[in-house]
C-alpha cells in the first residue's frame, strides 16, 4: 500500500497498516529528536525513547486524528513529539537537583547507539573491516551534525532520498510537496550539505 492508503487504513482500525505506516515514519521522528535535544540533553534522554513514547500516543490517540494525508500525519506526530520532548526535559534536567554539566558522558556519540543504524543506510566505509566500521561511525557523526544545520524540510528529503532510497513520487507523496518543491528540496539540501561537511574538512563530499 502506499503511503497515502496506510493512512486511510489506519484511521479504519487496521493495526497492521498503522504499525507499517509508523515505521516509514520513525526515522523522521529521530531525526527531529536529534534536532530538539542538545549533546548534553542526549546523555539524559535517548531520542529513541522519545520516539517510542511518540508511537504509543499516536496508537492510542489515532481516533483524534483528523488529516487524511501523509503530510497531516507527520505533522500530527512531529507536534506529538515535541511535546514529548518538552516533557523529558522538564522531568529529567529542570527538575533534576544534579547539574548536567557535572555529568561524565559514557554513551555512544549520536548516531553511534543501537537506535541510530535503522536510517541510516548508505553511508561510505565497510560495514565488515574494523577501519571500514570506523569510518562509518565518524560518517553517521558528521552526516547528523551537518542535517542538523539544514532546514527540516530539507533534510527530510535528502534522508528519504539518500538513507531510504525512496523515489521522487515517493517522497512527493509522504511530504505533501508538488515534484517541483521536492526538488528544490533536494537541490538545496545537497548545496547547503556539501558546504557544511567540506568547511568540516570531511572526506565525504
Amino acid at each position: 500500500m502506499s503511503t497515502t492508503e496506510l493512512v486511510i487504513a489506519s484511521k479504519e482500525g487496521n493495526n497492521e497498516a498503522l504499525g507499517q505506516l509508523l515505521e516509514q515514519y520513525r526515522g523522521y521522528l529521530l531525526m527531529l529528536a536529534h534536532r530538539y535535544l542538545s549533546d548534553r540533553l542526549r546523555r539524559r534522554i535517548d531520542p529513541a525513547d522519545v520516539v517510542q513514547l511518540t508511537y504509543l500516543e499516536a496508537k492510542r490517540d489515532l481516533p483524534a486524528f483528523r488529516g487524511s494525508t501523509p503530510a497531516e500525519f507527520a505533522g500530527w506526530l512531529r507536534g506529538m513529539l515535541k511535546n514529548n520532548v518538552a516533557t523529558a526535559v522538564t522531568r529529567h534536567v529542570t527538575t533534576q537537583k544534579r547539574s548536567i554539566r557535572r555529568e561524565v558522558d559514557a554513551s555512544p556519540a549520536p548516531g553511534q547507539g543501537s537506535h541510530a543504524g535503522g536510517w541510516i543506510q548508505q553511508l561510505p566505509g565497510s560495514k565488515t573491516s574494523p577501519s571500514g566500521v570506523v569510518i562509518r561511525s565518524e560518517a553517521v557523526v558528521a552526516l547528523l551534525a551537518a542535517l542538523h544545520q539544514l532546514p527540516e524540510t530539507q533534510a527530510e528529503a535528502i534522508r528519504l532520498r539518500y538513507m531510504e532510497g525512496l523515489s521522487l513520487a515517493d517522497i512527493v507523496e509522504r511530504m505533501g510537496k508538488s515534484d517541483t518543491a521536492v526538488a528544490g528540496l533536494l537541490k538545496r539540501g545537497l548545496q547547503k550539505l556539501r558546504v557544511i561537511m567540506q568547511s568540516d574538512d570531511s572526506p565525504w563530499f
